[in-house]
């Protein structure tokens, strides 16, 4: 059995809940076990459909068959009948977000002055243009042309 395979135990618990078996009105599945063993390779691993193994088929197949299984209320069933808990909790992604070093929550050092902010007691700043404010704009601009 590989990795991410049902045990025949598994296996005996949800047969009988799948569509596609001798006596179902339609096209039977070639092989449930299959299907259901690259769904699982899917989950547990989290790579994109395109990246599923050759062994369980063509992956746009296998995502059709998911997709209609999917629509049709399958997957809830099996579930149900398992009494596992919800796939929303069971597919979580688990890419991890690094967060910088200073938002780790360390205590701010006494006596830093952060950009931007005043003092009580400080006066207000002002700084003054070095340069008379008609020869600041570009003589192109059509604010200059505006007030020759």
């Amino acid at each position: 059995m590989r990795r991410y395979e049902l045990t025949d135990e598994q296996w005996g618990l949800i047969e009988h809940l799948l569509p596609g078996r001798d006596g179902d009105p339609g096209a039977h599945g070639e092989d449930n076990r299959l299907f259901v063993n690259a769904v699982i390779w899917i989950a547990r691993t989290g790579a994109p459909w395109r990246d599923l193994p050759e062994r369980f088929g063509e992956w746009n197949s296998v995502f059709q068959r998911f997709n209609r299984w999917s629509k049709s209320g399958v997957w809830t069933r099996v579930l149900q009948a398992c009494k596992l808990p919800d796939l929303e909790a069971l597919l979580l992604d688990s890419t991890a977000i690094r967060a910088h070093q200073h938002a780790a929550g360390a205590a701010q050092k006494k006596g830093t002055k952060r950009w931007g902010v005043r003092g009580e007691a400080s006066p207000p700043n002002c700084t003054l243009p070095a340069m008379p404010a008609e020869s600041r704009w570009n003589s192109g601009s059509a604010r200059a042309k505006s007030t020759t």
